[in-house]
């Protein structure tokens, strides 16, 4: 018997700015340096190799000054509409680690991002995540933590239109 999958966690929010803006906000390292991860985190290194199977490696420094690494490896990339990527946690290197905080989140988290134009030059942007092949303990911790992750979500995308009201201005 297998056992049933995870309810997908989605987020998605209507952001003041166009659809070609928002995109290169997830398609620039520099952009993606300047405001991704949750508050209080600052990313200090943002390298990416946007296509099909190339990654994005990123290291993001807490108030306490540790350094948590992750990656996003590329699967589906449709401009300016659509990303689909693999995300975790890494090392320094790229290589894959599991979550510092929590031992039981899932490896692999398979990720989509939709960019929808919106009326007067703004942006639906939405998240689904799901896990990738979890384990059912995995599974567990990722079904058990939707309000963090809603926490986590709603201050990287805070964190985003203050950086789009600079960006547009």
């Amino acid at each position: 018997m297998q056992a049933a999958p995870s309810k997908d966690f989605v987020i998605s929010r209507v952001l003041d700015a166009p659809r070609d803006l928002v995109w290169k906000c997830f398609t620039d390292p520099a952009h993606m340096q300047a405001w991704w991860g949750p508050t209080g985190v600052n990313v200090v290194k943002s390298e990416m190799d946007l296509r099909v199977g190339g990654t994005y490696l990123y290291g993001m420094q807490t108030p306490d000054g540790a350094v948590m690494w992750g990656r996003q490896v590329f699967r589906e990339i449709t401009p300016p509409e659509r990303l689909v990527l693999i995300n975790s946690f890494s090392n320094e290197a790229g290589g894959l680690s599991r979550h510092p905080m929590s031992p039981t989140w899932p490896i692999e988290i398979y990720s989509i991002f939709t960019f929808d134009e919106m009326p007067d030059g703004k942006t639906r942007f939405t998240v689904t995540w799901r896990p990738y092949n979890p384990t059912d303990e995995e599974r567990a911790t990722f079904d058990a933590g939707h309000a963090s992750m809603t926490g986590g979500w709603s201050g990287t995308i805070d964190k985003l239109e203050t950086y789009l009201a600079k960006a547009k201005g």
